[in-house]
Parts: C-alpha cells; structure tokens; sequence
C-alpha cells in the first residue's frame, strides 16, 4: 500500500468531504435541484476514488481512513438532514429509520473498537448485507431527493424505507455474528 499523500483518490475522496456543507447548505435555501446535484457528485466521487485506486495503483493508508470516512459522512449528512420536515419536503425520511441507520453505524464501530481491543483485529472485510444496505440507503437519500425536486409526494416510498431498514438490521445481524466468531475463533487458539 502506497503512502502517498496527494493521490487521485484521496483528492477525490476530500472532495466528497467537502461538498457536504455546500449540500446542507442548499437544503438550507431550499434549492432542491442544486442539492441533489451536489449530492450526486458526491456519490459519484465515492464511485470513482475506488476505480482510481485500483486502476492507478493508487491504494494508501490515507484512503483507507478518507474512503470510508467520507461515505459515512456524506450518508449520515443527507439521512438526518432528508428527516427534518424544514429541509426535505414533499419526502421526508422517517425518524426511525434514521435512528436504525445511524444507530447500526455506531453499533458497528463500537464493535469494531471491542474486536480490536480484545484480539487487536484491524480489519473487517465487507460483507453482502452490508453492501446492500449501503446501497438501500443511498437510492433511499437519492430518490427523496430526486422527488423533492420535482415536488412530488410518494407514498410508496414506504416500501423503499420498509426495505432499507430490514437490510440495515440484517446487517447489524450479520457483523454481530463475525464480531462473535471472530472472537470465538481467538479465544479457542
């Protein structure tokens, strides 16, 4: 792993970073369209820092911490700003889907802290149920955004919410059982 400081994926992953405030702060003025542009790059740059390390041979310790740093952020930015009714309407994402999706983030990552300081494992490969809840709760944030744009209130949207928040526990689930394994497998060695 390279530890090179100025690479494209880190510029790309800092870039993500910092379209943030200017994405809250569109939803501030209200300007639906331009903040679901910004979130767009955004969640484009995430795309696109990961083909860049790979293809460029560009991977570093930074990146490691700016890639993952940068995709929490940006999806937590967007889920408690898309639950205020003063910042996202005609959708608003509910309340106890962003308790769940932030919620899970904070089970995993005192998780993570327990594995390390218990068998100082450092990495947790990512796993299916984790990926599509990822991927859930970015098509959750992008078509509330896509849809209050356009202004148009969607009831269906509850099946999207419904299926975000079964994916977001199934993982919580999941990471529980590899945390639990993980710590099973060290103390039987």
């Amino acid at each position: 792993m390279s530890e090179r400081l100025f690479t494209i994926p880190n510029f790309l992953s800092i870039a993500r970073i910092l379209l943030i405030p200017l994405f809250l702060f569109l939803l501030i003025q209200n300007n639906k369209l331009g903040a679901l542009v910004v979130f767009f790059i955004a969640a484009t740059t995430d795309f696109l820092d990961g083909i860049a390390a790979r293809l460029l041979n560009q991977k570093s310790s930074l990146g490691a911490l700016l890639d993952p740093a940068g995709d929490k952020l940006l999806m937590t930015a967007g889920i408690i700003a898309l639950s205020l009714p003063s910042l996202s309407s005609p959708n608003v994402i509910p309340i106890w889907l962003t308790v769940t999706v932030i919620g899970r983030d904070l089970y995993i990552v005192w998780g993570a802290y327990m594995m390390y300081k218990r068998i100082g494992c450092k990495s947790f490969p990512p796993i299916l149920t984790g990926k599509v809840s990822t991927v859930c709760q970015m098509s959750v944030l992008v078509l509330v955004l896509l849809l209050n744009a356009q202004n148009i209130s969607a009831p269906y949207l509850l099946w999207f919410y419904l299926l975000t928040l079964i994916f977001t526990i199934l993982s919580g689930i999941h990471y529980t059982r590899i945390g639990y394994q993980m710590d099973r497998d060290n103390s039987s060695s």
